[in-house]
């Protein structure tokens, strides 16, 4: 039997909790909690140097002292209560972490001094170039130029009398405007104003390129102008008259005498500023009739997006600048675009492009391989001989992919192109002769 020795030391012979061991738990707890109130302390102390702060030194010393509580902090160890449990059949709660509040109060102070700093000389620099941007970046109608100009002016004059230079635009022009705001910015930036002693300047600066951003808010843009007005402004009407007016709307009639005219400007005109399927049909028809070389920006900028007859406008320019990105979409798995691609490719007639074409002589489409065989042909290139002559020598292959390749063989031309094609002058296929025929006679 026991004699009372073998009892827990955590109980009295009664049963009750021994008083010490309760004590040594409490006085853990109490630890705990002095420490977090010690960091809470130290926190709310410098809630108050920052909200006293008057100069950056004053914004230095708090942010230091910020620095050396989140030092502590992370080399604190606070125990971590127990998951309490709401019942049997709900998940245990999780504890909040006791420095997770303490961190939230440092963010909020680190936050709080980044809001009290400055302004300062750099950000003048940085403000005059979103300034200067905006001056160069925008079209300005004929009645915004001046309206820009008289800004700058205000802006340049205010600047000029607060950092005592002279600051000046070499002429009237935008980009030299944008010019002299920029160099504000960048006596600003210098170095020579201090954001304490210099606050009242530097503030003054940053309201007067405020008023400047308004002015420039205010003045007339390009995109300020109704579609009709803009083109108006541009000449796009001007070859209109009471006897050639008869489309509708007006802006076909336009694209329809431009055509006639041979002048793509206007056509360009339309494509950029109509955006109605409608009159983009138009533009681009016309442009595939013309194939002018001013065109090959704009409509590879739509080609891009796999417009096909933005790339068959494409092809008829001949531009070997498109090739880079056609080639792209030969193996886009796409027949219409395939197509298309192909065509523009052959017509282009880079041999750029030989590989990739000939890659998709095996294409699952018949159509694609037809049309790949004639692109072919039409570029010309002698490493494309035996892949072709693959094609029309086989026996499973559709009479027109053979009779496309071997057109293809012809139109390569030479001596051993013609003679691959010349021993089919009996084939099954009609249009498979008539290609082998011209083959046989072109080497007579």
């Amino acid at each position: 039997m026991s004699n009372g020795d073998d009892e827990s030391a955590d109980a009295t012979a009664d049963g009750e909790p021994n008083a010490d061991a309760e004590g040594v738990d409490d006085a853990e707890a109490t630890e705990e909690l002095d420490d977090v109130e010690t960091f809470d302390s130290r926190l709310d102390e410098l809630e108050t140097a920052l909200d006293d702060a008057e100069t950056e030194a004053d914004l230095d010393a708090v942010e230091a002292d910020v620095d050396a509580i989140e030092t502590d902090l992370e080399a604190a160890e606070f125990p971590v209560p127990e998951p309490e449990s709401e019942g049997e059949d709900d998940e245990d709660e999780e504890p909040e972490d006791p420095k997770e509040p303490l961190e939230d109060r440092i963010g909020d102070l680190r936050d709080g001094i980044e809001e009290q700093r400055g302004p300062y000389g750099e950000d003048v620099r940085s403000a005059a170039g979103g300034a200067a941007g905006t001056i160069r970046d925008t079209r300005w109608t004929r009645d915004g130029k001046p309206a820009v100009a008289d800004a700058v002016s205000a802006f340049l004059d205010a600047a000029g009398a607060e950092l005592d230079a002279e600051f000046d635009a070499e002429d009237e022009s935008i980009e030299s405007q944008a010019a002299a705001v920029d160099s504000v910015g960048e006596t600003a930036g210098d170095g020579r104003l201090d954001a304490d002693e210099d606050a009242e300047t530097i503030a003054a600066l940053l309201g007067a390129l405020d008023d400047l951003e308004a002015a420039l808010e205010d003045a007339e843009e390009w995109s300020d102008l109704e579609v009709a007005e803009q083109l108006t402004r541009e000449g796009f009407y001007d070859r209109l008259n009471a006897e050639n007016r008869k489309d509708f709307p007006p802006e076909l009639g336009v694209v329809r005498i431009a055509e006639a005219e041979n002048d793509p400007e206007r056509i360009l005109l339309a494509l950029e500023y109509l955006d109605s399927e409608f009159m983009q049909e138009n533009c681009l028809d016309a442009l595939r009739r013309l194939g002018p070389e001013e065109a090959l920006e704009p409509v590879q900028a739509l080609a891009k997006r796999r417009d096909v007859p933005a790339i068959e406008v494409l092809g008829k320019i001949g531009d070997e600048r498109a090739v880079e990105m056609l080639v792209d979409f030969v193996d886009s798995g796409n027949p219409p675009l395939q197509k298309a691609t192909i065509r523009a490719l052959g017509e282009i007639g880079s041999q750029e492009a030989t590989q990739e074409i000939a890659n998709v002589l095996v294409d699952d489409e018949p159509v694609v391989r037809s049309v790949a065989a004639r692109g072919l042909g039409l570029i010309g290139d002698t490493r494309a001989i035996e892949p072709l002559s693959d094609r029309l020598a086989d026996d499973e292959e559709a009479d027109d992919v053979r009779a496309s390749a071997a057109w293809a063989l012809v139109q390569i031309g030479t001596e051993r192109a013609l003679s691959a094609a010349a021993e089919y002058d009996d084939d099954r296929a009609y249009t498979v002769q008539v290609e082998a025929e011209k083959a046989r006679k072109a080497t007579v």
